[in-house]
């Protein structure tokens, strides 16, 4: 079994802002990828970004400074 690990993911209101979110991330070289919500964050569908190894803060400064729209971001063991 894969051990599992904190790990920082960003939500969004939409899959529009999801794929902005990786779209940008691939043109600047920001580490991370697109998965399903994780069902620790809400039962609910839908995407969120999981990010490689920034932290909460990185990641908020990251988007806040590339203008992009976001829910929450959270820190969770997957």
């Amino acid at each position: 079994m894969r051990q599992k690990v904190l790990t920082t993911v960003i939500t969004f209101q939409s899959s529009t802002q999801a794929m902005a979110m990786e779209r940008e991330c691939k043109r600047t070289g920001f580490e991370g990828r697109l998965i399903p919500v994780p069902r620790e964050i809400s039962a609910s569908c839908g995407l969120a970004f999981k990010c490689e190894r920034q932290t909460q803060e990185e990641a908020a400064a990251y988007m806040q400074g590339h203008s992009l729209e976001f829910d929450s971001i959270y820190r969770v063991l997957i």
